[in-house]
């Protein structure tokens, strides 16, 4: 997201990605492939490891938001390597103007090969200047001032220089005639050179010496400024960073100053052999949202938390806008928070599920399709169930993953030396100790799926009546195939785990996950149910499982689960676990010696305190009540990117994460957790104290007062965090993207209730469930007013950004002015990227 705070408006961006397989990748023998998600060059995810293969199926999703402007989303697979660094054989690089013609379908892209000349990020701010001097005879000559202010670019730490130099565009290429180079500035990766080059552009009549680089006053309009941004290689070759090109044409004797995006070589990814490399199928969905001030959203979020009132539910807002929807999943994601932040999930999810049971007509198969009822399930199992699931099923998944056993039981798939009974046996062990944890897990059911699951069981019960077992089978196929399973075989998706089990803990994991939505499924363990498994050797090993204890379990858990009593206890005798992770710090208290300094440690986070560890005992300790602040640090206080500090009683504790996404997902946690704190600061130190004074302000006194203003506060909710204007703006997009529909819809009600006889045109809306046409047309013509309503804000909205949106051109004073001075007040959603950064859209 970026974040406007002059002009009260937020920008949210958000990218769900799903990359799914690769095919004819070389080198041409069988191979160990992963592929990572950059933002520009800055790695963000890694897929598992697909082994032995040349068309890799990787099948992961990722969602995520992006805490700062990005030019370029890259993705890059690798062969795995063992002994030496893994080779790079190819990339996708998408930018981020072409994002939205890629969003909501699946492409296959031509993997380009990774050359050191493209693989450029990064900016620089360049002032140039065209002067007249005069003569000491009177005659006129023109000269280039180029002040060199200041760069960045998003590679590690490094020795830079620029080179700046003139010449002509004259024919395919530029003379290169004229050259200037900085000073190098070491171990840094946001330089400053502050630097002024002079050219002389144009020679006096009187100028009689043969010069290198002369140019006719009529060429002046061929000429361009270079500058090239290079890594000092001292003993070797040195490294390409990047270049920008900017025609002397543009200054017309005024002074010009910009930020310019570094550039890749005009020859640099160019080869005649890119279709050897193979390809990639993603799906990516895109989306960027601008959030308007509240009270822009009353009407529509208004028409959204009555949906649960409106007869029938078909004619409600919220019900319409998944049917008008292309996927239904971009509808329950907002809608899902929205409902759950104003506590009107639970009657809405009753009345569609009603609707859903409508036309079920077999007791056996309630709730097993992807309709409206059970994505919305889905969905907020996810939101809710996050402390729910690590409370029960960590600790015993960490114990699968760091002491993993052979549990392989497919004849087909046993290695040499491998005894398919001790196979068994482990298998069994794991999953006993799994289904135990579960079921005895009631008590930690978060109130709200209790809730839920009640109104579920209850109206399966009252629509198949002569079915004893139906009431249970509706809770069993959303808390044991839809949660825990899914959880089992994907636990770092439920950051249950931070990194991607190995191939052989995911086959174990795997076979836990079956194991456990069979025994969880009411019914299933007998007789009859065992005949119908498609695998031979698993129904083999259910076998062992027919005894009536496993089904009393069951039948108690959901008992417990779909109680319409608070099962969470007043006061939660464990502290709830958010987050955890490996990042580095730097040494409290010590002398900073070189990058020996910041230490790898483990890092987690609950409700009670902060720790990092180096085994399994913390060795530091931060009680949450103790923390003062949480802040981004200065990059230039280490010469290091994703930074940030907690600060608390001691010395600040200066943490780097491994990407913005990371350090962004940190800060936002330890926010939330500690916004309650009664002696948060207002003011704190951006920079570090080092050699005796604060590298901000200069102050020499350690324990002095803050020189810039905390952030804004945050949601006090640890749990759940969720703010309600930017799912309503979400949901007014998807309104707007489809607004054709709406419209096709509302002629259709319209008809209908005018002729009330058969449907004209029955492909224009036979997908649409109109119920009641009257209803269906009245909420229809309230959200197409409010769309249009809402469309005149966002224009007025716009006109007030920036007049000029691109690198490449001044910034307007009274913006600094501006942002300046509203940043310290108002509305501010989330302040993640420089002000001045922020102001502009790549």
């Amino acid at each position: 997201f970026i974040y406007f705070v002059g002009f009260s408006l937020s920008i949210f961006t958000v990218i769900f990605l799903f990359t799914d397989d690769a095919k004819h990748l070389v080198p041409n023998k069988m191979r160990d492939f992963f592929c990572t998600i950059n933002l520009d060059q800055e790695e963000v995810f890694r897929t598992q490891v697909v082994e032995k293969s040349l068309s890799p199926y990787f099948g992961e999703e990722f969602y995520f938001e992006i805490p700062r402007t990005f030019q370029w989303l890259s993705f890059y697979i690798y062969d795995k390597s063992v002994l030496q660094k893994d080779l790079r054989i190819g990339k996708v690089s998408i930018k981020k103007e072409d994002l939205c013609n890629y969003t909501g379908k699946e492409n296959w892209f031509m993997l380009q090969p990774v050359d050191s000349n493209s693989e450029v990020q990064g900016k620089v701010h360049l002032e140039l200047k065209l002067n007249e001097l005069i003569t000491d005879n009177g005659s006129v000559c023109q000269q280039l001032v180029n002040i060199m202010c200041f760069g960045s670019h998003n590679t590690q730490c490094s020795n830079t220089f620029y080179v700046t130099s003139l010449g002509a565009c004259l024919g395919e290429g530029m003379g290169m005639n004229d050259q200037k180079k900085t000073k190098v500035k070491k171990k840094t990766s946001n330089p400053q050179f502050n630097e002024t080059f002079y050219f002389e552009v144009t020679r006096s009549s009187s100028y009689t010496k043969k010069s290198q680089f002369q140019v006719e006053e009529e060429d002046i309009e061929k000429l361009e400024v270079r500058v090239d941004l290079w890594n000092n290689g001292n003993l070797v070759q040195d490294v390409f960073l990047g270049e920008i090109k900017v025609p002397v044409k543009v200054l017309r004797n005024d002074s010009f100053q910009a930020w310019y995006l570094l550039q890749p070589r005009e020859n640099g990814n160019k080869s005649s052999k890119n279709d050897d490399l193979g390809s990639l199928r993603l799906n990516i969905c895109y989306t960027e949202d601008c959030v308007l001030p509240s009270e822009y959203y009353t009407s529509l979020r208004n028409l959204l938390l009555k949906s649960s009132d409106v007869q029938p539910i078909s004619a409600s807002a919220a019900y319409i806008l998944s049917e008008v929807c292309r996927d239904k999943y971009d509808a329950v994601l907002p809608l899902v928070r929205l409902l759950l932040h104003h506590h009107k999930l639970v009657p809405f999810v009753a009345a569609v599920a009603e609707l859903d049971l409508k036309d079920t007509q077999e007791a056996n198969t309630v709730f097993r399709g992807n309709s409206l009822a059970t994505r919305c399930v889905d969905e907020m199992m996810k939101i809710v169930g996050k402390h729910y699931l690590k409370v029960t099923l960590k600790p015993v998944i960490d114990e699968i993953c760091e002491s993993p056993k052979p549990c392989e039981i497919d004849p087909i798939k046993l290695r040499e030396g491998d005894n398919v009974e001790i196979n068994m046996e482990n298998l069994r062990y794991y999953v006993d100790k799994v289904f135990r944890e579960i079921v005895r897990s009631s008590i930690s059911c978060p109130t709200l799926m209790c809730d839920v699951f009640y109104s579920l069981r209850h109206l399966a019960a009252k629509r198949f009546p002569n079915d004893p077992h139906v009431q249970y089978s509706a809770v069993s196929s959303f808390v044991f195939l839809r949660f825990f399973a899914v959880a089992v075989v994907s636990p770092h998706t439920f950051h249950l785990r931070p990194h991607h089990p190995d191939a052989q803990t995911s086959r174990t994991l795997t076979l836990i996950s079956k194991a456990i939505q069979t025994l969880g499924s009411w019914g299933s363990l007998t007789k009859s149910k065992l005949s119908s498994f498609k695998e031979t050797f698993m129904c083999e090993f259910f076998k062992t499982f027919q005894e009536e204890k496993f089904t009393e379990s069951v039948k108690k858990f959901l008992d417990d689960v779909s109680s319409t009593e608070s099962r969470e206890p007043s006061g939660l005798s464990e502290p709830v676990h958010l987050k955890e992770g490996e990042m580095y710090k730097r040494a409290q208290g010590r002398t900073r010696i070189g990058k020996k300094n910041f230490k790898k440690r483990w890092f987690c986070l609950t409700s009670r305190e902060f720790t990092y560890h180096k085994q399994q005992e913390p060795i530091f300790t931060i009680p949450i009540k103790n923390i003062l602040a949480v802040e981004k640090l200065d990059e230039s206080s280490f010469n290091k990117k994703n930074m940030f500090q907690v600060l608390h009683g001691e010395k600040p504790l200066y943490i780097q994460a491994n990407n913005c996404v990371e350090a962004s997902e940190w800060i936002e946690a330890l926010c939330r957790v500690t916004r309650c704190n009664q002696k948060r600061l207002s003011f704190y130190h951006p920079s570090a104290f080092l050699n005796g004074n604060w590298l901000c302000c200069k102050a020499t006194i350690e324990n002095t007062v803050g020189c810039a203003r905390c952030t804004a506060d945050v949601p006090a909710d640890t749990q759940i965090e969720i703010d309600g204007d930017r799912e309503t703006e979400r949901i007014y997009s998807l309104f707007t993207i489809n607004m054709s529909k709406l419209q096709k819809l509302e002629e259709a009600c319209g008809s209908i209730a005018v002729y009330q006889g058969p449907r004209k045109e029955p492909d224009d809306y036979s997908n649409f469930t109109i119920e009641d046409s009257v209803a269906t047309f009245h909420t229809l013509k309230q959200i197409i007013d409010i769309v249009e309503k809402l469309n005149e804000s966002h224009e007025k909205y716009q006109k007030k950004r920036s007049s000029t949106d691109i690198y490449g051109t001044k910034f307007p004073d009274f913006f600094f002015a501006l942002i300046r001075f509203n940043s310290l007040e108002g509305k501010k959603k989330k302040a993640q990227t420089p002000i001045w950064f922020a102001l502009f859209r790549i």
